[in-house]
């Protein structure tokens, strides 16, 4: 499988880790306008195949004609998140970024799945679905996956078990929209507020929990100016089910075409995804106070794609 990831900053270069390990990657390449920053990473990279148990990929520092014919696409280039910055005020520098690029990555491999991490990650994505002829399928945005993680991750320090023992999602957008429909998280199996009931936890603030969550990447940026760790990990992830074919469902961004009374906008909702990228879009029931909440993040990316006009 060839890998290509486009903007090799802070999270891009952490993707190429992660896919260092990976077995299944034959060749992976890098791409930034800061040339010789790239190829000092990908150096970097190399001198650490030699204690790697993977396939001793090959590496490439190079421009998008060396993304030929990839697998997946990965973008993470554009304008950064500065202090004082909300990720919408991205919105009109980033468009023009990404209809660039997006050009470039189809030319050399319009069979790919491209991932796209650039923020605003939904509205950009769809900005990218426009600019060019990539199926929905094979055009995701990151979404609120890493939303998730860090949702998963707070709820388990307060129920005390293993996050991979939560299900739950936060949906809608990337962003001061997304919410957490309640309704479907289960701990262990059971709703929130009868795990902490029977078990002898007190209950969830569900509105501190929801605003802790969204806050937590601003809080990192703040201390180190980036994030990187929990998004490279969460782009990772969606590599793993592509290639593997899992048919797992994640909390991605797709262009939903009548799902949750939504049409023809990219929204971040519970998705299968495998080999083919986003094989189906899964329907839910929420309760009418999550599908106000839903129609919020929806009214909200309308008004930012408007600004991409």
């Amino acid at each position: 499988m060839k890998v290509s990831v486009i903007g090799m900053g802070a999270v891009g270069t952490e993707i190429v880790g992660f896919l260092v390990n990976m077995s299944e990657v034959t060749e992976i390449v890098g791409v930034d306008k800061a040339r010789a920053k790239a190829e000092a990473e990908i150096w970097d990279f190399a001198h650490a195949t030699p204690f790697t148990y993977a396939k001793n990929p090959s590496l490439v520092a190079g421009d998008y004609a060396d993304t030929h014919d990839s697998d997946i696409i990965v973008i993470t280039a554009g304008a950064q998140l500065q202090q004082g910055q909300s990720r919408d005020d991205l919105v009109r520098i980033n468009c023009v970024i990404m209809r660039q690029i997006i050009t470039e990555v189809e030319r050399y491999s319009p069979g790919a799945i491209v991932i796209n991490v650039t923020n605003p990650v939904d509205v950009m994505t769809q900005v990218m679905l426009q600019a060019s002829s990539y199926p929905p399928s094979r055009m995701i945005s990151a979404g609120t996956l890493i939303d998730t993680a860090r949702f998963l991750r707070i709820l388990s320090d307060h129920v005390k078990v293993d996050p991979k023992n939560i299900y739950g999602y936060l949906l809608g957008d990337h962003g001061a929209t997304a919410f957490i429909p309640w309704s479907l998280c289960k701990v262990c199996g059971l709703d929130v507020d009868s795990y902490c009931r029977l078990n002898g936890f007190p209950l969830v603030d569900k509105v501190a929990v929801r605003q802790q969550t969204l806050d937590a990447g601003f809080r990192i940026f703040e201390r180190k100016g980036n994030t990187n760790h929990g998004i490279a990990a969460s782009v990772f992830r969606i590599i793993r089910a592509i290639e593997a074919n899992e048919h797992s469902v994640l909390p991605i961004g797709t262009l939903l075409q009548g799902q949750y009374g939504v049409d023809d906008l990219v929204m971040s909702v519970p998705c299968v995804v495998g080999r083919a990228g986003v094989q189906k879009i899964l329907s839910y029931e929420f309760t009418s106070a999550e599908q106000e909440e839903f129609h919020h993040s929806e009214q909200h990316l309308r008004g930012l794609l408007a600004l991409t006009v």
